[in-house]
């Protein structure tokens, strides 16, 4: 799946919670700050790790805000 996180993700450690989770989950995939602001991930593996994942950009990190999560199939 493709995920474009909005809100406050860039310069809270977004990136290497979303890093350290994904390794964690079993994950296979890329994280990287947009120009716009944004946070893009692209993970793959077993679905209920997948799920998982997405909950976890849906919180984020303590000093992040995070207002959307667009998810995409890949």
């Amino acid at each position: 799946r493709h995920y474009v996180v909005h809100g406050r993700v860039q310069g809270v450690g977004f990136r290497a919670f979303v890093e350290r989770h994904a390794t964690a989950l079993g994950l296979a995939g890329w994280v990287r700050n947009a120009d716009d602001g944004t946070v893009e991930a692209h993970a793959q593996g077993a679905v209920e790790q997948v799920s998982a994942f997405e909950g976890l950009l849906r919180t984020g990190p303590r000093w992040s805000e995070v207002r959307r999560v667009d998810v995409n199939q890949a």
